[in-house]
């Protein structure tokens, strides 16, 4: 006899057990000062355009935008496994208790980027409408929260339906609902808001009746959960080790090329080469490169004062620096390494060398970006800048890490 609550406490338990665990090395003493400059400096620059706020500034659609987006993502965690296929399906209808508390956890855990778009848009809502009083927007609150549990419920439902571009329908025309009750709402058009509303929920029971025709596609259920926890093993794995992420390799042919042709065949060059081909055809680390590169390219653009712009350069720098850490580390259970005739101290120069080439990389393209607004001077600077925090970060920080445990 299956006991689905006790099944799901077990699971439960051991799915946050091992999220923690790893969450304790992603957010280590590096992101945690990072993400403390990006948010005071984020606020600061909040608070600077709100105070130049025009008095046409849209807000309502803005408002409207994000709530919509933040309805119609839902996803669900089960907690299923491969093997539930065999041992689980067959008993599918003595477990409603436990898909009820899946559904419950998801719908919980998702509670957090409510509270956060509340409070980000709070500063925003009240310079826009300075009338409007705390209650009302305490209401639009709960009425966040409440369609929320709605709309995961009916993205449950609609789990049941294979057919992806039925979803895909689905949520273009919640979204769509849902963005328009709420700009009706927050400009007190009420009748046309109480008209969506009610159409919203008429579409919630469209969506019930198409599912109640359909049993649960556990099979998408199942692959949907292992999609979300490679994602998390993979942020994860830029911190520490992780067993259970499956490296995926990428040819890119032309760009291992570029990096490898002009390297002799020598023997000291044997690192130098692994590196170089780790990187490119890595399925981690050439996509988050270019992320932070580009992300970091806008922030620079876009800063209004050199300082700030350099000091967020920096911290750009800072932040590639730590993910590209992790190289060091990407074949370490590889007994192979051993056997090259090559010594530690040549190892971890070849790794300290192409470290300081890739963020020199960086330096130079968020050079370019101040050339481009028009500062010729502060792209020197910036270039002298970036220049000896790499030399310096490397020789310290890099160096450190890599010494040969005792």
């Amino acid at each position: 006899m299956i006991n689905a609550k006790e099944l799901f406490r077990t699971r439960i338990r051991t799915h946050i057990k091992e999220v923690a665990r790893y969450l304790q090395y992603i957010f280590n003493g590096h992101l945690a000062i990072a993400m403390i400059f990006l948010i005071a400096a984020g606020a600061y620059y909040y608070q600077q355009i709100l105070a130049e706020l025009p008095e046409n500034f849209p807000t309502a659609i803005v408002m409207s935008f994000f709530c919509a987006i933040i309805l119609v993502y839902n996803p669900i965690q089960t907690l299923l496994k491969e093997a539930d296929l065999v041992f689980l399906l067959p008993a599918e209808k003595r477990l409603n208790r436990y898909f009820r508390s899946a559904l419950l956890y998801s719908y919980f855990v998702q509670l957090y980027l409510v509270v956060l778009l509340l409070a980000v848009l709070a500063p925003l809502y009240f310079t826009s409408y300075p009338d409007q009083s705390f209650s009302f927007y305490s209401m639009l609150g709960f009425l966040l929260v409440f369609l929320k549990g709605w709309n995961m419920a009916v993205t449950w439902w609609m789990y049941k339906i294979r057919d992806n571009n039925s979803r895909y329908v689905d949520v273009g025309i919640r979204y769509l609902l849902q963005f328009f009750t709420f700009y009706f709402l927050i400009t007190s058009e009420f009748v046309f808001a109480g008209i969506l509303t009610i159409t919203l929920f008429l579409f919630f029971y469209y969506g019930y009746y198409l599912s109640s025709k359909h049993s649960l596609a556990w099979d998408q259920l199942i692959e949907k959960d292992q999609l979300r926890m490679r994602s998390f093993y993979r942020l994860a794995n830029m911190f520490t080790d992780v067993p259970y992420l499956k490296a995926k390799v990428k040819k890119r042919s032309f760009l291992v090329q570029v990096l490898t042709r002009h390297l002799s065949f020598k023997q000291d060059k044997t690192l130098t080469y692994l590196y170089r081909i780790t990187t490119i055809r890595s399925g981690e680390y050439l996509g988050m490169y270019i992320r932070l590169l580009i992300v970091g390219s806008f922030v620079i653009y876009y800063l209004p004062h050199v300082w700030i712009r350099i000091l967020f350069g920096l911290l750009f720098l800072y932040l590639t620096a730590i993910q590209l850490m992790t190289i060091w580390y990407h074949h370490r259970t590889n007994l192979w390494m051993d056997l090259y005739p090559i010594t530690y101290p040549q190892r971890q120069q070849a790794f300290v060398c192409w470290i300081r080439q890739l963020l020199f990389v960086h330096v130079c393209c968020y050079g370019l970006v101040f050339l481009f607004i028009g500062y010729w001077d502060q792209a020197i600077l910036f270039l002298g800048l970036g220049s000896l925090f790499i030399i310096a970060f490397t020789e310290s920080y890099f160096k450190q890490k890599t010494q040969p445990s005792a």
